[in-house]
């Protein structure tokens, strides 16, 4: 468990809970070459529309898709098959550093100076997400929680936020998250967390509990206390 930090007496988040593809490195763009490739290997092609559909989306359910949108038939053989080859495709992509989304890097740093815990909430699964990490810093997060750790109740349901918020001994509602995605936002949303959204490949539609940011440029832990001290 995870004493909060001072911040939160002032109003501030007892933690920050953060997704990763889009939101602190750029990823999607390695995402796109992996999808396309899958879909090419169905015998399909992937339109830009199907391919803004699976942003955000775990392995267990893109798999699933990729066998639809190409016509193939949806067996657990089939889609076991495809995410394999997904894992390992995705797996080289991610073995080089990644680039960072702007302002990422200094908003961890900024809350670790601040001594406000950090999650990250990802969909990707645990093997890749480790190798992200390499880029990222493990040093950063006080938990992690991936795609394959939630017992299939991934984004856009609230369990990957509620599960953070849990093993920081938090509750949501104390809690900011950060995301890219309308699946994500609607997940972070679900758990009853202030969400931070950062656009970057897809839109994401307006909300009650969703505050709108055009990048991590500037957006500190003072920043992250007074959105927090807003909602």
């Amino acid at each position: 468990m995870t004493e909060p930090s001072a911040v939160p007496g002032s109003g501030g988040p007892a933690a920050v809970l953060w997704d990763m593809d889009g939101t602190l490195v750029d990823s999607e763009k390695l995402w796109d070459i992996v999808l396309a490739e899958g879909a090419q290997r169905l015998g399909g092609e992937l339109t830009t529309q199907q391919r803004i559909s699976l942003v955000g989306s775990n392995m267990a359910s893109t798999s699933r898709r990729l066998l639809e949108f190409a016509g193939r038939d949806v067996t657990d053989d089939a889609a076991d098959e495809i995410a394999r080859w997904m894992r390992g495709r995705t797996a080289e992509l991610f073995s080089d550093a990644l680039p960072w989304r702007p302002g990422a890097r200094e908003a961890l740093e900024s809350l670790r100076a601040a001594g406000v815990p950090c999650a990250l909430v990802t969909s990707t699964e645990r093997g890749l997400t480790e190798l992200a990490l390499n880029t990222i810093g493990r040093e950063f997060f006080a938990v992690t929680v991936c795609g394959d750790e939630v017992d299939g109740r991934n984004k856009p349901e609230p369990e990957p936020y509620l599960r953070a918020a849990r093993l920081l001994g938090l509750q949501p509602a104390d809690c900011v998250a950060v995301e890219d995605s309308p699946v994500g936002a609607a997940s972070a949303e679900a758990a009853g967390c202030t969400v931070v959204v950062v656009e970057a490949d897809v839109p994401v539609a307006q909300g009650a509990g969703r505050i709108f940011r055009s990048s991590l440029v500037g957006v500190d832990a003072a920043e992250f206390g007074r959105i927090h001290a807003s909602r």
